[in-house]
């Protein structure tokens, strides 16, 4: 379905879709593992054989976006390219690989009474996955949601709604070859932005959770209107500290991947914190490493000491994710000070501490609460894909059931099965 039916409402589109998904999730819930398989690498087939149709799909997005005079960053999460579709189609093919999560015993035990006791993981069910203008998003959505044994609704936004239409008809096409129903992955087939409301209502009891996977506007709206639970992250704003006991060449080489490898993404870092013994040896290599790559400096007093060109930093810097080859930096005299800098400003999401001494990363590892800690590795590494889960849906940081990179595990609650031969309680 393209548009909506005649005489059909946005709401009744929507809650059509919401009902063949709950009745999809059912049937995959007691999938097998093989067939889940087939569907994926039935998936990552397509999408090699149909490359230059969706690189013609995006072709469009992208002219329509750059008319809109869309920023660089937007641009470069929005593009397609061989390599990236390449990405994609190792992607579908790694999380095919996973072990199926769906029945697998986390825990097992027997109690006195000779009761056998097992939890065990099984599908949310139905996952609504609102995201913007990463088309690379419907795939790794989709995939996840169909290892983890779950129906998935994407609602990709405008700028990518050629390209998302076109990676989801790759998947269906997995999803036929295998046996498996098409309304397993569902996207949303109209652009208009009411379509994000009928989902946060939850499409008549039908969404069992919300993923949304954009701007700072989108996740917000989300999380203030969803009425049913949302994994989600509001901001990126991500830190990298360069400790007294840093090695140089690590630090230079991790800060500027950290930051400067893709300025777009959620792991790239926003604010550096120098340690002030260090502010001699480390400070400017690191900056003017940076600078050369076309990065703007935003410096505290120390910093503008040994840095004339950088701009004062404001208060509103700290609080501030770019998204942009902009970096914030400040001087820190130690992992304490660091420690309560991080956690008035960061948005836990991810947080690195370059440092050679094993007492100051423990203590930076136990002082902070974010999602994700790195120990001399760019924060660009926050990935489901980097961590070995084939891809993800989002980064979590709430602290309810997911958090961090949400995987195919995190893509499922767990059941109890007990196991008797009579016992009755007295």
């Amino acid at each position: 379905m393209s548009a909506l039916e005649k005489n059909q409402t946005l709401a009744e589109l929507m809650t059509d879709m919401g009902t063949r998904a709950r009745a999809a999730a059912r049937l995959l819930a007691t999938a097998s593992a093989e067939s889940k398989h087939a569907a994926l690498i039935g998936a990552a087939e397509a999408v090699r054989r149909r490359a230059d149709d969706i690189l013609a799909a995006n072709v469009l997005d992208m002219e329509a976006a750059e008319k809109k005079g869309i920023s660089k960053a937007f641009l470069d999460r929005l593009l397609l390219t061989r390599p990236r579709l390449e990405g994609i189609v190792e992607a579908l093919r790694t999380i095919a690989e996973l072990p199926d999560p769906v029945g697998s015993v986390i825990a097992e035990w027997d109690r006195p009474n000779g009761l056998h006791i097992e939890r065990v993981r099984t599908p949310l069910g139905v996952i609504g996955v609102i995201f913007e203008s990463r088309p690379n998003v419907t795939a790794d959505a989709g995939a996840l949601c169909l290892k983890s044994g779950n129906a998935v609704i994407l609602r990709g936004g405008s700028d990518s709604f050629h390209s998302s239409r076109a990676l989801v008809e790759c998947l269906w096409q997995g999803l036929e070859q295998a046996g498996l129903p098409r309304d397993a992955v569902q996207i949303v087939p109209v652009t208009d932005r009411e379509a994000v409301g009928e989902m946060l209502k939850g499409l008549s009891g039908n969404i069992d959770v919300i993923v949304p996977r954009g701007g700072k506007a989108l996740v917000a709206r989300v999380e203030a209107e969803a009425r049913v639970p949302v994994f989600a992250h509001l901001e990126g704003i991500v830190h990298v500290y360069i400790d007294k006991s840093a090695d140089l060449d690590k630090a230079v080489t991790v800060t500027l991947n950290a930051k400067m490898r893709r300025t777009g993404i959620c792991g790239a870092a926003e604010t550096l914190l120098v340690h002030h013994d260090v502010l001699g040896t480390h400070l400017l290599p690191i900056l003017e490493a940076l600078m050369a790559r076309g990065c703007e400096i935003r410096g505290d007093e120390d910093v503008l000491a040994r840095l004339p060109s950088a701009r004062p930093a404001t208060e509103e810097d700290w609080r501030t994710e770019y998204e942009d080859a902009i970096i914030s930096v400040k001087v820190v005299d130690s992992v304490a000070e660091t420690i309560a800098h991080i956690e008035r400003y960061s948005s836990h999401h991810t947080e690195a501490i370059i440092a050679e001494d094993p007492v100051a990363v423990e203590e930076f590892f136990a002082g902070i609460d974010s999602a994700i800690l790195m120990h001399n590795a760019s924060t660009q590494f926050a990935d489901g894909g980097e961590f070995g889960f084939g891809g993800e849906i989002g980064i979590a940081t709430g602290k309810m059931h997911a958090r961090g990179p949400v995987g195919v595990e995190q893509l499922t609650s767990f059941k109890y099965r007990v196991r008797g031969n009579g016992q009755t309680r007295p």
